[in-house]
């Protein structure tokens, strides 16, 4: 298994099909939610996955500030149905933070985050920071990790 961290223009085009493919899977498909993926944020994104055998198992966008928020933000986060179980999830967002925080510097990421992944994010050290509103029919919740620093 390995961690893979890509720009868009360094992704060659088996792993941009990939990509698209596993986020129509997960979010169009098994979440009965038609919307358009390819958003126009992708070509200034970061493209985390967790690969084996080639294959992707897991995979995260990772935004710098001024895209989504004006903060940092992680998005399209998924593990495809067949790896589920592995605790690949909570590996693919600490290091979307670790990247973050090491490699970008920047404190503070904001995300929306599905309703029922509440307590997976809560235990990743996000807190909630609106209230529950709908996004393409799914309850989300926007909330905010903070990098502790050292006091």
């Amino acid at each position: 298994m390995e961690m893979v961290v890509k720009k868009f223009q360094e992704l060659n085009l088996e792993e941009l099909y990939e990509i698209l493919k596993v986020r129509s899977e997960v979010f169009v498909v098994e979440q009965n939610c038609p919307y358009l993926d390819p958003d126009g944020k992708d070509k200034d994104s970061e493209h985390l996955m967790i690969k084996e055998n080639g294959e992707i198992l897991a995979y995260a966008r990772i935004l710098k500030p001024g895209i989504s928020y004006s903060e940092s933000s992680i998005g399209r986060v998924l593990v495809v149905e067949e790896a589920r179980g592995r605790s690949l999830g909570k590996k693919l967002v600490q290091e979307a933070i670790d990247h973050i925080g090491g490699v970008w510097e920047e404190e503070k990421i904001r995300i929306s985050a599905q309703e029922y992944l509440l307590k997976f994010y809560g235990e990743l050290g996000f807190r909630a920071v609106s209230e529950v509103y709908l996004e393409d029919d799914i309850p989300h919740i926007e909330m905010v990790y903070e990098k502790k620093g050292e006091r």
